[in-house]
């Protein structure tokens, strides 16, 4: 037979689209064609796939072979059609069975020698072999990953020999089989190592509960960047369904997670000159940026009026719709990016604005100008806003362990508890409520109703800040486990809103 038609996946953002590899034999000049817009690195495996066939004592056809790669109009990229298209070639010149290949898709990097190469973006192209129902023929060392996807057969091969003699049935592969199991792992970083600052662990136990952006503001050394490494530490476990998400974001774009920490939270850190391609993704073959890498996590920005303002200001879309879109001339991707924003500034230039211990150098107009380095649309967007003051310093020379305090299991199960409660109630987060479940699942009572408009009036809040405040107070009601919102529930929202206020920090 002198066409042979093989099963793999192209990468295309976090989706991984089915490619039919057509190998046809036909007479005329030696020589090997591939078609269907590949990229330089699928065009150089025509030179790998010849020397691994030859160097695994198989024949290459001393034919004219056309590769075709469809859809022609879906780019390839990669070195992920090697090994399809050295299928494709022994099948067409009849040197395995064709049948043999249709309940397969194959995936790897073929090394000159034969040898398999692991590739990355594995996992999407297991969640969709999956679907199709067919088995998955992958590098041994991707296994691992690929293997975070239930009901998908995997076959890890480390050579191309070994996959011929697997479909010649000499001999045959066993299916991988994973050999642990997903529990979320202990962080280094305990809650119980901050001293002091009840008000901002309370409004990280609320974030974490509710899914909240928060802002920390005080002078330097007062804890705001250590309170921030702590988020991940209390919040919730990953479900199986969002973990699977974060790896494949992973997947795509750098090194696998380990398997011990498929179930954490993430925590991104980029520094403040990191530019807007870097923070929201780009490039001509469009990569995932820091906020899809932040997923399901936290995304921290310290010194939050050191970054450029644009790059700040594209933060906004993707804060409210959970996406990022990255458009170019060739073609349009989607990458999910619901991320937990955790920002932290000082309250003024020399950063000793309100400090007891230090004079504040500042003039009136460089406090303003530091400031209006934030956008109102951009502090609208964060739902609580965080004094740290100073330790003094009779507690910050105690040791943490005669403090009694909470650790971050303690405060994670109060978490996990209210986050049941909001998944049982409304099967979301709080801070993803729109604003016609807002109406229907944050009802106040009378008091509260008219706290709260009174608060609007004296505050000018917007539209958008009232929905927010309305979501962390739903968020300190689950965590009293109070079905409606009380006046003290409003009253703490409220007092999570400092920026909003004219008055002087």
């Amino acid at each position: 037979m002198s066409l042979a038609v093989v099963y793999t996946r192209a990468q295309f953002g976090i989706n991984a689209p089915l490619v039919t590899v057509e190998a046809h034999l036909s007479n005329g000049l030696p020589g090997l064609a591939i078609v269907g817009l590949p990229e330089t690195a699928v065009k150089e495996s025509k030179d790998r796939v010849r020397s691994a066939l030859l160097n695994t004592h198989f024949e290459f056809p001393a034919k004219r072979i056309t590769i075709n790669l469809a859809p022609a109009d879906l780019p390839k990229e990669g070195s992920r059609f090697d090994l399809a298209i050295a299928l494709g070639i022994l099948a067409a010149s009849g040197q395995i069975a064709p049948a043999k290949l249709v309940d397969y898709e194959f995936i790897g990097e073929l090394a000159l020698s034969g040898k398999v190469r692991p590739v990355k973006g594995i996992l999407p192209a297991a969640v969709q072999c999956q679907l199709s129902n067919r088995k998955l023929v992958i590098p041994e060392e991707n296994c691992a990953e690929a293997s975070l996807v239930k009901n998908c057969t995997l076959l890890g091969i480390s050579s191309l020999n070994q996959l011929c003699q697997h479909l010649q049935d000499d001999e045959v592969i066993t299916p991988f089989t994973a050999s642990y199991t997903l529990t979320q792992s202990k962080t280094s970083c305990d809650i119980a190592e901050v001293k002091g600052q009840p008000q901002a662990k309370r409004a990280l136990e609320i974030a974490a509960a509710g899914g909240h952006n928060l802002l920390f503001f005080g002078p330097p050394g007062t804890g705001k960047t250590m309170l921030a490494s702590r988020l991940p530490s209390i919040m919730p476990p990953l479900t199986e369904k969002e973990a699977l998400e974060v790896a494949a974001v992973n997947s795509i774009s750098q090194k696998p997670r380990p398997i011990t920490e498929w179930l954490n939270r993430s925590f991104r850190a980029p520094h403040h000159t990191a530019s807007a391609i870097a923070m929201v993704g780009g490039g001509s073959s469009p990569k995932p940026g820091e906020i899809s890498l932040a997923h399901h996590g936290v995304l921290f920005l310290d010194e939050l009026p050191e970054y450029d303002r644009r790059v700040l200001e594209v933060l906004r879309e993707p804060m409210e719709s959970g996406e990022i879109v990255i458009s170019r001339a060739s073609r349009q991707v989607t990458y999910p990016a619901r991320f937990q924003l955790v920002a932290a500034m000082n309250p003024c230039p020399c950063g000793y604005l309100g400090d007891s211990r230090q004079a504040c150098r500042c003039t009136a107009q460089q406090i303003s100008r530091y400031r209006r380095k934030l956008s109102g649309p951009l502090l609208d967007r964060i739902d609580m806003h965080i004094e740290v003051a100073a330790l003094p310093d009779s507690l910050l020379t105690q040791r943490a362990s005669q403090l009694n305090v909470e650790s971050s299991s303690q405060v994670q199960q109060r978490v996990i508890k209210a986050r049941e409660l909001q998944i049982n109630r409304q099967g979301k987060a709080n801070n993803e409520l729109s604003a016609k479940e807002i109406e229907q699942y944050c009802s106040l009572t009378g008091d509260a109703q008219h706290l709260l408009n009174n608060a609007l009036k004296k505050l000018g809040l917007s539209a958008r800040a009232y929905h927010r405040i309305l979501r962390v107070s739903r968020s300190i009601a689950d965590l009293m486990e109070s079905e409606q919102l009380q006046v003290s529930h409003i009253t703490e929202a409220l007092g999570y809103r400092k920026l909003d206020r004219s008055v002087s920090i």
